[in-house]
């Protein structure tokens, strides 16, 4: 048994060091089948020896792991003890996290809730309001994920706690099984920092995609530039997180930069998370568009919204309170937005809010959009303010200029970027215009919650 012989049997990543160890470690039917799916090892039987195959000129060969031949693994980084106790100690406060969390997410509450979504769902007069039944079914699915998302969440972190109760039993470490238990810490950290971020979003539209506005404020040239910076900031933060992003619109300066922009970012909680960057956004640097290299402040503003469906926006607005005018549209799409006016401008006229659309290539469909788009900052500004009369919307708008900022970008003298309504700031000025904008959207989030429950700012 001792010697090598000649099989097909596919190779395993790690062998069994001893009987001993092998006896403790089949007891876990949990582990051994996570092992097994991670490296591809088919089911084993019940056998006096384990083999453990390793790959030769020839073929393949099969050595016996016996407490006589012990065979070692060197594909895995090897753990001292220390690492292990602080892995250790990391699971047992991701167990501790977790459990507050459902805790506070109320599971016996969502679980009755759900009881009653599903028996409002199978309700034969259910689809005699068509809009009442669309928010039972989308209410329904929230609830199933909550659920889903919170008992997965102790299914990792269980997963994870039973690796290292296995790693205390065995006479050695398993390396294979701690990174593991790593990697399965490391992305539930992850899962819980977002999940706790949801849950600061309480909005009517929260849970929408967002369209994003960046126009070029004072500052000339500089300021066309700085909202090219923007635009390629929020880019780049959407496809970190994976939603769909889309430049709809984009007005080119006249030496650099862009006069305006308009994106469309699609995916759930969008826009709950970026509505904190509706603002003037300000950048202190040496102007690359400045001979002697002197230090400019520009400034350019940012205005998100909700990306609603049409069928959503029941906002009835009375054709005389719309100015719509049209233009060519220009740039792609050859003779058809050259030559004939497909770009759609609509502007309401009682509170002055206009929107714009020309990634449409017929003059109907642009105005359709833009029609939903006007809607849509309609309902986020009388929500915001909580309007009773339309005047009262206009007066809070907010020109792109000195000392109407809500975050500071100074890339000189120093680098540093300060948020002015929450405090948080970093020195890591690449990584944020790289995207990197969680950290100031969760401070955010966090504040404007705590302003909402202490109104009057006392602590």
């Amino acid at each position: 048994m001792e010697g090598m012989i000649q099989s097909s049997v596919p190779q395993y990543s790690k062998p069994f060091h001893s009987l001993a160890t092998m006896a403790r470690s089949v007891p876990n039917p949990r582990i051994i089948a996570m092992h097994r799916r991670r490296h591809r090892i088919p089911q084993l039987t019940s056998h006096s020896f384990l083999p453990f195959i390793s790959s030769s000129p020839t073929g393949s060969t099969v050595s016996f792991a016996t407490p006589e031949v012990g065979v070692s693994n060197t594909e895995t980084p090897e753990w001292a003890m220390q690492d292990f106790y602080t892995l250790r100690k990391d699971v047992e406060t991701v167990l501790e996290r977790v459990e507050e969390i459902r805790a506070a997410a109320g599971l016996k509450q969502l679980q009755e809730d759900l009881a009653a979504l599903e028996a409002a769902a199978t309700d034969s007069a259910l689809w005699d309001n068509r809009a009442t039944a669309q928010e039972t079914l989308q209410a329904l699915t929230d609830c199933k994920d909550k659920l889903k998302l919170l008992h997965d969440f102790k299914t990792q972190a269980d997963d994870a706690e039973t690796i290292i109760k296995l790693t205390e039993e065995m006479e050695s470490i398993d390396s294979a099984l701690l990174q593991e238990a790593s990697g399965i810490i490391k992305e539930l950290n992850k899962a819980l920092d977002r999940f706790e971020l949801t849950q600061l979003l309480s909005g009517p539209y929260d849970k929408e995609a967002a369209v994003i506005t960046i126009t070029a404020g004072a500052g000339g040239t500089d300021a066309q530039d700085w909202a090219d910076m923007l635009l390629r900031m929020y880019v780049r933060w959407g496809e970190k997180q994976r939603y769909e992003t889309k430049v709809v619109e984009k007005s080119v300066g006249e030496e650099a930069g862009i006069k305006s922009a308009t994106i469309e970012i699609e995916g759930r909680y969008a826009y709950g998370y970026l509505s904190g960057e509706k603002g003037t956004h300000r950048i202190v640097r040496q102007s690359p568009f400045n001979a002697k290299g002197l230090r400019q402040t520009s400034f350019s503003g940012v205005e998100v919204m909700p990306l609603l469906p049409e069928d959503s926006t029941d906002v009835e607005i009375p054709e005389e309170d719309l100015d719509i005018s049209f233009t060519r549209a220009g740039g792609k799409g050859g003779q058809n937005v050259n030559k004939v006016e497909t770009a759609v401008r609509i502007t309401h006229i009682p509170t002055g809010v206009a929107v714009r659309c020309t990634e449409e290539r017929t003059q109907l469909a642009n105005k359709i959009k833009a029609l939903s788009r006007l809607k849509a900052k309609l309902l986020v500004i009388a929500e915001e303010q909580r309007a009773c009369e339309i005047k009262q919307i206009r007066g809070n708008a907010v020109k792109a200029e000195w000392g109407q900022q809500i975050r500071n970008y100074v890339f000189h003298p120093y680098k540093l970027v300060k948020d002015v309504r929450t405090a948080y700031e970093t020195s890591d000025i690449t990584s944020v215009m790289d995207g990197e904008l969680d950290p100031f959207i969760k401070a955010y989030l966090k504040h404007k919650y705590s302003m909402t429950a202490n109104p009057s700012g006392l602590s």
